[in-house]
């Protein structure tokens, strides 16, 4: 009885560690109810995209050229200021005989002007070369200066820098017709490549519609591996990083099972170990209360009858010694005993254990306690609590393999996506229409391509020639000025300043022979890309081409666009290329038998229904965790009621107060020895050594082990002193508790089960609603968009316009300058040459 109450206290200090889990729930109430956190894992991550066939978009490059363009682009607009004309275009594309010239005159009014100026040009400097020629014949054209004046000098200097200043813009141009040119030619064979190659990658993107969807649709794996990995967990068998070290009864459940019932089991077994771990603690202590009292009772009871039957037999010998001690004391022979006779005197009984209050009637209450083995009641009520996750694992079995049924249910739903989608029917007429695009455009293509090499050829040939008439100009006005600078006499011969002037003439010549070769190619050019500039590109960019071909009747009835690529009924051209950019899907702009709402199929609950509802409609019960059986109770409320409160415990600590005699043995025997020493008869000295060693004698072999006795006592009565004002209101308050947490375990459980059920439900649902997001942005914006659509007539517009016609137009706008310019390098080249030349007559 002595040990056990040690091993129960023993266990208690590890048990009142785990309440103070039960503190920190009740400080973080918020904490358990929440959702775990998760993990980087919770995002899906889908792989190989469908973008294989793609059309990519193409952009306006930025240039060094681009100012030029925006002047070409302006001077353009300002030659042609007639809209889009819309009349004209009805009557050409409908009835071709009925267009008037006039009304094409009309509209081409502007190019029309500059054709009569290219003709004029064209005429006029051929026939003033030939003129030039008759009067050089005559020596009346670039001759020589008839006298000298001093204003020649100036005259000269400023010919000179008139032809340099026209020579330098000639090169500027020529310079900017050349690099042009190149990049007219360089942009050519791509951009006229591109029309049949992004005519198949359409076919191509349409004909792998119903691939693209099936791929998609297989990407259901992703979440479904996933939502099996979290119904199956990652822990093994056996392997538990949440249960402390030493805990009963170790989870061991198989690998394919250890997930989401592992999960949730550890959930309900961590939001209520402290509050049942509190409980077991403070059921523990009051075990220990109840050990320890009926251990101290029944020294109590032992303690004061032993001290209470020494005492009377310490009595008669105690009285004895007194008589023998102060008959002695008072011999006359006994020198100096006098001061120690008082003490001798008070040689009597002290503290009386008899009069204590008795606990007998406690020990017969508590008599066969306790009936019930706590210590293995708190083993079973920790085991079975922490036997939670297990039974979990077991009692989930069930709708786990539920969940798994759902899943593959869920793969069939899933596959119905592409089962369903009408597109594989619809996109025909639109390859249909995209195969006659292409065959009908490669004869023009390559008649394009024909006649822009010959452009390039005629444009290089004059380019160059136009540099050879630089190279006159520069080598005639070096060797002239040169020949000046050695003439002494401005009448003397100087064989440099007169080929200077012939290298002038030279130019001149070569300027009036091919000039109107240049006017006619500077007009072609500019016909061509002035009017797809301004016919087509411009009207391009703000849409008008796209309102004529919606407005009813500007096309053929043989070309119906909307029939022709099988659009809705209600659309036009205009709206199918906004929604097509703005991302729409191919089943929102085509002409569909029935209405297919690509976000109704996508609605999660369709595809999730039954998961939930498995989720929802569980529940389990995980036992009763029995924490203090019924005999245990009894033996708690017998201890309430035994009295062991009741007892006065104060009365023992008052009749320990005082000594078992009240002189001092000890110290009456010291005296007695100090007297001994002092006497002069041998015989009084004798007897008091004789006393002396009497009152030890019974100190040690009486008084001390009384005095043993009281401090055994003292132990025992402040245990239960300190036990005793607290004793029903301790055993009160276990009860109530391990009522209150036997009651609310199943109901808190459930609670928690609900709760991780809903948190893992949200979870998972977000996988689904990841993968179906996904879906409709793949389907939207790759496998089934028809953004390719716009994007291929935008980067037919980047092509045409930005590509090619700015620069054919920066091509004979910078020409046009270098052909136009040629008349004042004529006209300054004349007049300069007669500087270089001698001068008939010096005047003084």
């Amino acid at each position: 009885a002595d040990g056990a109450p040690g091993s129960l206290l023993a266990t208690a200090g590890a048990m009142r560690a785990a309440g103070l889990l039960l503190a920190w729930a009740l400080l973080h109430p918020a904490a358990s109810q929440q959702c775990h956190p998760s993990s980087p894992g919770g995002v899906l991550r889908f792989t190989d995209r469908h973008a294989e066939i793609r059309v990519p978009a193409l952009h306006r490059v930025p240039s060094w050229l681009d100012p030029l363009y925006g002047l070409v682009r302006h001077c353009l607009d300002i030659i042609q200021q007639n809209p889009l004309p819309t009349e004209l275009l009805r009557t050409a594309l409908n009835d071709p005989g009925s267009v008037q010239t006039s009304q094409v005159v009309q509209y081409e009014l502007g190019y029309v002007i500059c054709a009569a100026v290219a003709l004029l040009f064209t005429v006029a400097v051929p026939v003033t070369g030939m003129c030039f020629c008759y009067c050089r014949s005559r020596r009346r054209c670039g001759g020589r200066l008839r006298a000298h004046r001093r204003s020649l000098g100036c005259r000269r200097r400023c010919l000179l820098a008139c032809l340099s200043f026209t020579s330098l813009i000639i090169l500027i141009s020529v310079t900017c017709a050349f690099v042009t040119s190149q990049r007219v030619k360089g942009q050519m064979e791509p951009g006229l490549g591109a029309v049949p190659s992004t005519l198949r990658t359409l076919r191509q993107h349409l004909a792998n519609v119903p691939q693209g969807v099936q791929m998609v649709v297989d990407k259901f794996e992703v979440p479904r591996k996933q939502i099996i990995s979290d119904l199956g967990g990652k822990y093994g068998a056996g392997q538990h990083p949440e249960l402390a070290p030493g805990m009963d009864d170790v989870l061991t459940v198989p690998r394919c099972l250890a997930g989401l019932s592992r999960s949730v089991g550890l959930s309900i077994h961590a939001q209520l170990k402290a509050m049942t771990y509190a409980a077991l603690a403070d059921l523990q202590d009051r075990a220990g209360d109840l050990q320890t009292s009926l251990h101290h009772l029944q020294i109590l009871h032992r303690t004061a009858r032993a001290l209470a039957a020494a005492r009377a037999e310490l009595e008669p010998a105690l009285q004895e010694r007194r008589r023998r001690v102060v008959a002695l004391l008072d011999d006359p022979r006994c020198t100096s005993c006098a001061s120690v006779l008082g003490r001798a005197q008070g040689l009597e009984l002290g503290a009386d254990y008899g009069k204590v209050p008795s606990v007998e009637k406690v020990l017969k209450a508590l008599a066969g306690l306790p009936r019930s083995d706590f210590a293995e009641m708190i083993r079973q009520g920790n085991g079975t609590f922490n036997s939670i996750p297990e039974l979990a694992v077991e009692r989930m079995v069930q709708v786990i393999q539920d969940l798994r049924g759902d899943l593959a249910r869920t793969a069939e739903k899933v596959q119905s996506i592409a089962d369903g989608f009408p597109l594989p029917d619809y996109t025909q007429p639109v390859s249909e229409a995209l195969v006659k695009a292409e065959e009908r455009s490669q004869p023009y293509l390559r008649e394009v391509e024909r006649f822009e090499q010959y452009r390039w050829i005629a444009g290089t040939v004059l380019c160059s020639i136009i540099l050879l008439i630089l190279l006159c100009n520069v080598t005639g006005m070096a060797l002239g000025a040169y020949g000046l600078s050695k003439r002494e006499d401005p009448s003397d011969y100087e064989c440099r300043g007169e080929a200077g002037a012939k290298f002038l003439l030279v130019g001149v010549g070569l300027a009036f022979l091919f000039s109107w070769l240049l006017i006619l190619l500077v007009f072609a050019t500019f016909l061509v890309g002035g009017n797809i500039q301004t016919l087509v590109c411009r009207n391009w960019v703000n849409q008008e081409i796209y309102k004529f071909i919606d407005t009813p009747g500007n096309l053929p009835p043989s070309i119906n666009l909307t029939r022709q690529l099988n659009l809705r009924r209600d659309s036009n051209l205009s709206s199918v290329y906004r929604e097509c950019k703005s991302g729409a899907g191919l089943w929102e702009v085509l002409q569909l038998d029935r209405s297919y709402d690509l976000d109704e199929h996508l609605k999660t609950p369709k595809y999730t229904a039954d998961f939930q509802k498995h989720l929802g409609d569980f529940t389990v019960n995980l036992g009763d965790v029995r924490l203090l059986r019924s005999e245990g109770r009894q033996d708690l409320e017998t201890f309430a009621r035994s009295g062991a409160d009741e007892v006065d415990y104060g009365r023992f600590q008052e009749e320990m107060k005082n000594p078992l005699v009240q002189t001092s043995l000890p110290g009456l025997a010291r005296n007695l020895e100090g007297l001994q020493k002092m006497q002069r008869n041998s015989t009084v000295a004798g007897r008091l050594a004789a006393e002396a060693q009497a009152l030890w004698h019974m100190q040690n072999s009486t008084v001390q082990s009384q005095e043993a006795l009281v401090a055994k006592l003292g132990e025992s009565v402040q245990f239960l002193s300190r036990l005793a004002p607290h004793l029903k209101e301790r055993v009160k308050r276990t009860l109530a508790t391990t009522a209150s947490v036997e009651a609310r375990l199943p109901v808190q459980a459930q609670q928690i089960l609900r709760q991780e059920l809903g948190c893992f439900t949200r979870k998972e649902l977000r996988y689904f609603t990841q993968y179906l997001n996904w879906v409709g942005q793949m389907l939207r914006e790759d496998v089934a968009s028809c953004q390719p659509l716009a994007t291929a007539l935008d980067n037919g517009r980047v092509i045409l316009c930005d590509r090619i016609a700015d620069p054919w137009n920066a091509f004979w706008f910078s020409l046009g300058c270098c052909t136009f310019f040629l008349i004042p390098n004529i006209i300054f080249a004349v007049r300069l040459t007669k500087h270089f030349r001698p001068i008939r007559n010096r005047l003084m």
